[in-house]
């Protein structure tokens, strides 16, 4: 079985986090064996918790396949949360990136490639100088399929020690997933020049973009 290919990203830490103020504000059947993934949908969904969602939303944008990409709220108990009360860290909630894609051009297995590379999968509740359980790592399931291959290849990284510590990525059902409001949406696009996307979102992008060449539009 083909593990999988771990290239280390090294974070650049500053003192400035996802909750920076922003620059405007406006109003199947599956073979484990092999992990071979059929869909015969056109479309299908994935939800990703992997630190401040800028970040992640910048980098899924740019992935061959993606259709769309909403950044938004899931795992939490209160009904229709805004950005101030996640960012609180008391809504039980995680910053999520929503794709939307084409399984018959990107799989599920390889979102959960970049997914694993773009972010620390050991660290809990914290990615760089962004703390906190709203920047938790995790896949949120949208059908069995997808839950077994997470946890596969969950396992597969510990198993194989891929990381110096264990990998301790929240894998959970999706339940209720919360559209972000219209100012965080696109974020890296529309602020580019913001000090959170020069220094950390940009440096991140090019690096993605350097190990994932095959993997982009």
């Amino acid at each position: 079985m083909k593990s999988i290919v771990l290239i280390p990203f090294t974070l650049i830490i500053f003192s400035i986090g996802c909750t920076s103020k922003p620059k405007v504000e406006t109003k199947a059947n599956k073979n484990i064996a092999t992990l071979e993934i059929k869909d015969s949908t056109k479309w299908d969904t994935a939800t990703f918790g992997a630190g401040c969602f800028w970040c992640v939303e910048a980098i899924f944008q740019e992935v061959r396949g993606v259709q769309s990409v909403k950044s938004g709220y899931a795992g939490g108990t209160k009904i229709n949360p805004t950005y101030k009360e996640i960012t609180s860290g008391t809504t039980g909630h995680v910053e999520v990136t929503q794709l939307i894609y084409d399984p018959s051009v990107t799989t599920f297995k390889e979102l959960l490639e970049v997914f694993w590379e773009i972010h620390d999968p050991t660290s809990r509740d914290q990615q760089g100088n962004d703390k906190g359980t709203q920047y938790r790592s995790a896949v949120f399931y949208h059908n069995q399929t997808q839950k077994e291959v997470a946890e596969f290849y969950k396992n597969k990284l510990n198993e194989e020690k891929a990381f110096s510590k264990l990998v301790v990525t929240e894998i959970a059902p999706m339940t209720k997933f919360y559209r972000a409001e219209d100012y965080l949406q696109d974020y890296y696009k529309n602020n580019s020049d913001q000090t959170y996307c020069v220094y950390i979102i940009r440096p991140k992008l090019d690096k993605f973009r350097k190990a994932f060449k095959s993997k982009l539009k």
